[in-house]
C-alpha cells in the first residue's frame, strides 16, 4: 500500500503546521483549530481548491485569518481565479463578515440588508416619518431583483436607513474589472446586498477592523475607476495584499514544498467553496 499523501492531506499537514502562524494573525475569540477545520471543510467542498496555485490557496487563508473571518462560505469564502499565470485562490469576504464586523464595532443595536424582489409587497417613504415596509413573497417564484436595502440601529436609538435600486446597484457593478464575470455574475443577490451594507457603512461608526474586511473586499471584486476598468478576467490582488505580514509569508513559503501537485485540470473562472 502506497504511504503517499493525497493532495488534501498534504494541504491538511500543512496547515496545521502554520497553526502557529494563525495564532499570531487571528483575534482571541477564534482559535487555530477551529480555523483550520473550517479552513479544510471548505476545501474538501470544492477540491478544485487544490487544483489551484498553493501560495495562493495558503496567502488566502492566512488574509482570512488577519480579517477575523471564517472560511465557511458565510462569513468568508475562498474564490477561484483564472488567469494569465494559472489558476489562484483569493478569499472574499461574505455578507455574514461585513455585518459581524459591523456588529463588533460596539455602537450598534442591529443591522441588516436585503433583496427585494417584484412579487414582494415593499414600500420606502422617505420625509419625516422615513420607512420601509417589506413584506416577501412566500412562493416559490418571486420574481426578480427590484431594490436592496439596509437598516442599521445604533445603540442609542438612531435608525439608519439605505435603498438602492437595481440600477443604483448595477451602476456600482459597472466599476468593478469583474462586472461581467466572478461573483457580480454567480451570486448578484449577496454582492448587491454586500452594496447596499457598505453604502450605509459610511455613515456608521467605523473600525479598523471594518476598514480592512471592506479593503479585502475591493481587491476580490475589483473595484476600479471606471476610466481605467479592464475586460479582462480576474486577476488577484498583488502578492504582497495577499500576505501583507512578512513573517506570514515566510511562513507560507516555507511550508509550500510540502505540498503534492496534483494533475491539472480546467476550472470555472469563479467557483464557491
Amino acid at each position: 500500500m502506497s504511504n503517499e499523501l493525497t493532495p488534501y492531506e498534504a494541504m491538511k499537514n500543512t496547515l496545521q503546521k502554520m497553526g502557529p502562524e494563525f495564532k499570531a494573525a487571528l483575534p482571541p475569540q477564534i482559535s487555530p483549530d477551529k480555523f483550520i477545520r473550517t479552513t479544510l471543510t471548505a476545501i474538501a467542498l470544492n477540491p478544485e481548491l487544490l487544483q489551484a496555485d498553493r501560495k495562493s490557496l495558503l496567502g488566502s487563508a492566512m488574509k482570512a485569518a488577519q480579517d477575523g473571518l471564517l472560511l465557511d462560505g458565510r462569513e468568508a469564502a475562498p474564490v477561484l481565479f483564472r488567469t494569465k499565470e494559472g489558476t489562484k485562490v483569493q478569499y472574499m469576504p461574505m455578507v455574514g463578515g461585513i455585518l459581524k464586523k459591523l456588529r463588533n464595532s460596539g455602537e450598534l443595536a442591529s443591522i441588516s440588508a436585503n433583496v427585494v424582489y417584484d412579487k414582494d409587497q415593499f414600500e420606502y417613504e422617505l420625509g419625516d416619518e422615513e420607512r420601509i415596509i417589506h413584506k416577501p413573497f412566500l412562493g416559490e417564484d418571486r420574481g426578480n431583483p427590484i431594490a436592496c436595502y439596509a437598516i442599521a440601529k445604533t445603540k442609542d436609538g438612531a435608525v439608519y436607513r439605505e435603498v438602492m435600486s437595481v440600477a443604483d446597484v448595477e451602476k456600482v457593478r459597472s466599476s468593478s474589472r469583474a462586472a461581467n464575470n466572478g461573483p457580480w455574475t454567480q451570486w448578484w443577490d449577496e454582492m448587491a446586498r454586500k452594496t447596499v451594507i457598505r453604502r450605509i457603512a459610511k455613515r456608521l461608526p467605523s473600525s479598523a477592523d471594518l476598514d480592512q474586511v471592506l479593503a479585502s473586499d475591493n481587491e476580490v471584486v475589483g473595484f476600479v475607476q471606471v476610466e481605467n476598468k479592464e475586460p479582462i478576467n480576474i486577476t488577484p490582488a498583488p502578492e504582497e495584499q495577499v500576505a501583507p505580514l512578512s513573517r506570514l509569508k515566510k511562513s507560507i513559503a516555507d511550508h509550500q514544498g510540502e505540498l503534492i501537485e496534483p494533475p491539472v485540470q480546467e476550472v470555472a473562472n469563479v467557483t464557491h467553496a
